[in-house]
């Protein structure tokens, strides 16, 4: 028998200045009900997310050597050896929309699959992205409806690339035509966005200012929600918030050490931790707590600009990314965009497996969950949207088969990825942008 009261799915602990959602518990999903058969179906994917990797790569070093499988990892996809069972790899994806082949059109097209007006101006036209038609339809039922996240700075304005307004290469999600939305950098912004009472940034930081820590003003709550539960959920509970509380630690811990650092970079916003593999782990981890959460179920996040200049000494290249990729085929600069890219998959590689290693329902949060890691670059050399790198992981619960790779005989496009995607997750359609049917094989058939 059943002798604890259910608690509802949008069940939230507040305090002054605090709003907290709480992960999926058993106490939400009482056995013998519809809810808890909808909940625990092994056919239900929640949520979607996408993960831009700028600038192309070396495609030689990212391609998996064998046709169908990832049972030989290529240099570049290496750091998925723990989680290649549920990753898949495409090749031979493009995007036509995205020439005349730039970086701002790489970028802006990546989500949209739609041509860029081209224009230095505000009259800037591309199309309603990806993410963003999933949050109409998915995102309705949770605080937010998609999140949007960066690693840089956005201060550039005008024209930044070959006659393209900066709007193109500073924006992956779109709302509308003629609406980008800003993604944030600061890992204590998103932070407060994610737990925070909503307001604007300034009556955030107000609010921040008035409590030493989010748990601590919680605390009487929590403690009285955790008399409430069963063993399996109380652990649950007690991981989330120990994860929770280490963010805002780390974060703190930057800010006071981003005081004292004298150097200036342009790229990184104040109060970040100074090493990118710092920042790029606490944005990753947020996405992680948002989604636990179920704060949100959309999510974009752009590891660089087009055009970056970092430098990425956290693996000991000095020389600027950009330039690196006008390679001219010199073997040494390839070599190094290549250790670059594989960097950035061995962040999102550490992300998925702390997505799978977060229980959810009959499963895990990686299981319930689609991610779409990519480029609208190939070459960048020459700057072309032709066989672009592209690896879909997660959707376990979804009948998404993974350890696979998917080699398309003709250039196909992205649309058709993301349109795919968009219905398996309940956002359905029957075209987008230049689609022409959806990915055969990337999901088993129930």
């Amino acid at each position: 028998m059943i002798r604890r009261k259910a608690l509802p799915r949008r069940t939230f602990l507040k305090a002054a200045g605090t709003t907290l959602s709480l992960p999926l518990l058993d106490a939400m999903i009482p056995a013998m009900t519809a809810t808890a058969a909808t909940a625990a179906s092994p056919n239900r994917l929640r949520r979607i997310g996408y993960v831009y990797m700028p600038m192309g790569c070396d495609i030689s070093r990212w391609t998996p050597p064998n046709e169908n499988d990832l049972e030989i990892l290529s240099p570049i996809l290496r750091p998925l050896k723990n989680v290649k069972d549920q990753v898949t790899a495409l090749s031979n994806l493009e995007l036509k929309n995205a020439y005349p082949g730039t970086h701002a059109t790489s970028n802006a097209s990546f989500l949209s699959a739609a041509k860029a007006k081209r224009t230095e101006s505000t009259d800037y036209f591309l199309g309603t992205t990806a993410d963003q038609l999933a949050a109409q339809r998915i995102g309705t039922e949770t605080r937010l409806a998609s999140l949007e996240l960066s690693m840089d700075l956005l201060q550039v304005v005008g024209q930044c690339d070959n006659g393209y307004a900066c709007v193109y290469q500073n924006n992956l999600s779109w709302s509308t035509p003629t609406t980008p939305l800003p993604a944030e950098a600061h890992p204590r912004l998103v932070f407060e966005t994610l737990f925070g009472d909503g307001g604007t940034v300034q009556q955030r930081r107000e609010s921040l200012k008035q409590r030493a820590s989010l748990l601590d003003a919680l605390s009487e709550e929590i403690q009285s929600l955790r008399v409430t539960l069963g063993p399996q959920d109380r652990r649950i509970v007690d991981q989330y918030l120990a994860s929770i509380r280490s963010v805002e630690q780390q974060i703190a811990k930057s800010e006071i050490e981003s005081q004292e650092n004298t150097e200036i970079d342009l790229d990184r916003p104040n109060g970040v931790p100074a090493s990118y593999r710092d920042h790029a782990r606490l944005m990753f981890e947020l996405q992680r707590l948002a989604l636990q959460g179920d704060i949100t179920r959309v999510i974009t996040f752009q590891l660089a600009r087009e055009t970056s200049n970092r430098s990425y000494t956290d693996i000991g290249i000095s020389e600027p990314h950009h330039p690196l990729t006008h390679h001219g085929n010199n073997p040494e600069k390839i070599a190094k965009v290549a250790k670059i890219n594989e960097f950035h998959v061995s962040l999102f590689a550490e992300f998925l497996e702390k997505l799978k290693a977060t229980p959810e329902a009959n499963g895990t949060l990686l299981d319930h969950s689609l991610y779409l890691y990519g480029s609208g670059m190939g070459n960048p050399n020459v700057h072309d949207h032709t066989n672009l790198p592209i690896l879909v992981a997660g959707g376990a619960a979804g009948n998404m088969r993974g350890g696979r790779h998917l080699r398309f005989e003709q250039p196909t496009p992205l649309a058709n990825l993301h349109l795919t995607l968009l219905n398996k997750v309940g956002a359905e359609r029957e075209s987008f942008a230049d689609s022409q049917g959806q990915v055969e094989g990337l999901f088993d058939s129930v």
